[in-house]
């Protein structure tokens, strides 16, 4: 029978998971793919709608009972965090009474801004549809956006400043990479040991042959140029992606630890890393 499995379309998830998708690992049984963003895949995996899932790191407290955190497959690293983005000229520093545009309620990168902005005055928070934020902002429906992926490589093109870069915050408060999104397996469906072998086959099968998933890759760009397409795979798909390790579980401990002693999500039901 087989697997569920549901990632984003951007070039970072179809680059990893192609050979996955495509029956290229040989272990592996076949998959049925969703694409979907991650806001919407963080709510369906607390459903049980899969059995493997890309989500946000900051949604592992609402999921960690129903599935494994994988040690590999996911998006963690260092200079590739979420940008805090304000129109040229009405940049407003303190965000006292902005309204700000985030991706999803759940998002790590909504995380790191509710983390990073602790103390300081309350802005008005609008979920906005990620492809709508930097249109939105440069149009003047929001005074600022928290952006994550290609807009880190493309904000310029909307007359957009960079108010925050919350990766650099992250790094320099923690000195630990930014944990941004996970791939998980569902408890009692799928081994974790055996997934996680799967996905680093895939991993070391695109990065063996980059040209082979490139028509795949491009298709799902949602019309991202190839430079762009280059610059987000290289960025976001590096060592933490083949294996977290040390400081790539020590990263997502110390997201999660913080959060729930300030109250903005609830305790881990495991200690990550520990099943």
């Amino acid at each position: 029978m087989a697997l569920k499995l549901a990632f984003s379309p951007c070039p970072n998830d179809t680059f990893v998971f192609h050979a996955l998708v495509h029956g290229l690992v040989p272990t592996a049984p076949p998959v049925t793919v969703t694409y979907a963003d991650v806001d919407v895949t963080n709510t369906a995996a607390q459903r049980g709608e899969y059995d493997l899932v890309k989500v946000s790191y900051a949604a592992l407290p609402w999921l960690l009972d129903s599935y494994h955190l994988l040690p590999c497959g996911g998006a963690l690293g260092r200079g590739c965090g979420p940008l805090l983005l304000a129109k040229d000229g009405d940049a407003r520093r303190d965000l006292t009474g902005a309204t700000v545009a985030v991706p999803g309620e759940r998002t790590t990168a909504y995380l790191l801004f509710r983390l990073w902005s602790a103390g300081r005055p309350p802005a008005r928070i609008e979920v906005v549809p990620f492809h709508e934020i930097m249109p939105g902002v440069a149009a003047g429906r929001y005074d600022a956006g928290l952006v994550i992926h290609e807009a880190r490589f493309t904000y310029p093109r909307y007359g957009l400043t960079e108010l925050v870069d919350l990766g650099a915050w992250w790094e320099t408060d923690t000195g630990l990479p930014i944990p941004l999104g996970a791939v998980l397996a569902r408890r009692g469906v799928v081994d974790p040991t055996e997934a996680a072998g799967w996905i680093r086959e895939s991993v070391r099968r695109a990065w063996a042959d980059p040209a082979g998933s490139r028509d795949y890759v491009l298709r799902h760009a949602q019309e991202m140029e190839p430079d762009v397409v280059d610059r987000h795979i290289g960025l976001y798909v590096n060592e933490f992606t083949a294996d977290l390790g040390p400081d790539g579980f020590a990263a997502v401990r110390a997201l999660l630890d913080r959060a729930a002693a300030q109250g903005l999500t609830p305790a881990p039901p495991y200690p990550v890393g520990v099943d």
